[in-house]
């Protein structure tokens, strides 16, 4: 029997299934395709979790940043990420699972044996995403390899500096769970600019301190004792994630404008489900593939 790990609702079954069918769209386009058959492809899912999961997020190490938008529970077990790129045919190269709890990572071993045509391809590192995931952007030989990265966080775990070493590579398409309104959006203070802490993680999140002008414009009133400056918010969730796609623009080859906003049973958007792909050459097919696939 699996060990519990409960999360997300029905928003976590259209992300999955939306992934899904462009996995199996990638490879379908390298398995047809001779000079691509030449290169190793991967999948890589840094925030692995243990290849099910149950509804809804349950108690682990990486708790929501605002427990209460959690979802009512259910106890059927469901396939996770991981598991659901393992089906995927025509098969990737390699498969690369990350997960910091030592007790997910185990259960991931588990898939090897699911999945014994293919065990030799997955190699599972219990460790932090960030951390490896750099390292291997930067030793992996990108002239014969290429890859689909996977980041669905837990909540505000992804760093830009991660983000930017995927680009760099110009070989990986990235599907990335942005926390829209999980976290990003609830720590956007109405009245003035968030406390230190909180706007530390959010610029670490966009890569840069330019959210403060775009999100708190500077105003002016007039007082009795003369012009008086202030912030006040000024960003809903549209212009919110306008902003972090027009930051993945600055360092990818081509940005889906059109990211797929995930509601939770209150119709609060918890997520935005967005892509990048980081190879010129091939940006304009997966631009058009992942649009289509991002539609409602």
């Amino acid at each position: 029997m699996p060990i519990r790990h409960t999360f997300g609702g029905n928003w976590t079954d259209e992300k999955l299934e939306r992934v899904r069918k462009y996995l199996v769209a990638y490879t379908t386009i390298f398995n047809s395709n001779v000079r691509a058959q030449k290169l190793t492809t991967s999948y890589v899912d840094a925030f692995a979790g243990t290849g099910y999961r149950t509804d809804p997020r349950d108690q682990r190490d990486d708790v929501p940043l605002f427990p209460e938008l959690a979802e009512p529970e259910t106890n059927a077990f469901m396939k996770g990420s991981a598991r659901i790129a393992l089906e995927v045919e025509p098969s990737f190269g390699r498969y690369l699972f990350i997960e910091r709890n030592a007790e997910h990572s185990a259960e991931l071993e588990m898939l090897k044996s699911d999945f014994l045509d293919k065990a030799r391809k997955i190699e599972i590192v219990t460790g932090d995403a960030n951390d490896h995931l750099r390292n291997w952007c930067r030793q992996t030989d990108w002239r014969f390899s290429r890859a689909v990265v996977f980041l669905d966080p837990y909540g505000m775990q992804v760093e830009w500096p991660t983000i930017q070493d995927i680009a760099n590579t110009q070989a990986i398409d990235l599907w990335l769970l942005f926390p829209l309104g999980m976290a990003v959006n609830r720590m956007l203070t109405k009245s003035e600019l968030p406390p230190d802490e909180w706007a530390s993680t959010l610029t670490r999140i966009f890569g840069t301190t330019d959210w403060q002008s775009a999100f708190y414009p500077q105003q002016t009133i007039e007082t009795l004792f003369g012009e008086e400056e202030f912030q006040v918010k000024d960003a809903d969730f549209k212009k919110i994630g306008r902003f972090f796609v027009e930051r993945l623009k600055t360092i990818f080859a081509g940005v889906a404008d059109t990211p797929l906003p995930l509601y939770n049973s209150k119709n609060i958007p918890l997520f935005l489900l967005c892509f990048a792909t980081g190879n010129p050459k091939g940006a304009p097919t997966a631009l058009k593939i992942a649009s289509h696939i991002l539609r409602r």
